[in-house]
């Protein structure tokens, strides 16, 4: 079986919305992959909640139609709704940074989620949202699937599960996810490039588990 490579499939995927009939990702309106009510609900309104001391934006709260959209465009494949998630992250990374110049990194994708989908979500809305990421964060093992798993045992999930590629000395950084739900991970990965010599000044995502949701 031929296997193409990521960026020719996430073409494709974004091809095919164009020529075959989709439902909307949010209601599931026929023949639109998006309607303009659901767009409107993605209008990003940032929120803040701390997580171990770490400021951590979001563009969106991850329910109703935000959930549905974010959850087709990492299960389904839909990759065109990238494009109108970047807001909200784009929001987000926007307040993290008080607007101040930040290199944005993204928590890397597990090996087996980059297979399975072809795509790393957070660079892709990231880029979308016109942010040049740096993937300065590599997985240093492998960790189990975090669904189902309480706080405390996703913090020790991914304790010690990243590692810097490469010197991040003195570089001021915003580190990005697509959801936050306990920030176990986002600790994690803001830990290590702390321990490495960055300069972390916050975190942002799309969404936010709502009942984490701390307004700001």
């Amino acid at each position: 079986m031929l296997r193409l490579p990521p960026v020719v499939r996430g073409a494709l995927s974004d091809a095919l919305t164009l020529v075959l009939p989709v439902d909307c990702a949010g209601c599931d309106a026929p023949d639109t992959p998006l309607c303009e009510d659901c767009r409107a609900a993605l209008a990003p309104r940032a929120r803040r909640r701390t997580v171990e001391g770490i400021p951590v934006w979001s563009g969106l709260e991850f329910e109703g139609t935000a959930a549905r959209v974010i959850r087709s465009l990492k299960q389904d494949g839909r990759t065109g709704l990238a494009a109108a998630l970047a807001p909200a992250l784009a929001a987000a990374v926007r307040a993290a940074s008080g607007g101040v110049p930040v290199v944005v990194v993204p928590i890397p994708t597990s090996r087996a989620a980059y297979r399975r989908r072809g795509y790393r979500v957070p660079d892709l809305v990231a880029r979308r949202a016109g942010l040049r990421v740096e993937r300065l964060l590599a997985s240093g093992r492998r960790t189990a699937d975090q669904r189902g798993l309480g706080r405390g045992e996703r913090r020790r999930n991914v304790a010690g599960s990243f590692v810097a590629r490469r010197s991040v000395s003195g570089l001021r950084v915003v580190v990005v996810d697509d959801v936050v739900t306990t920030g176990a991970t986002l600790a994690e990965a803001v830990r290590t490039l702390r321990a490495a010599g960055a300069e972390v000044v916050g975190a942002a995502t799309v969404a936010s588990t709502p009942r984490l949701v701390l307004r700001g």
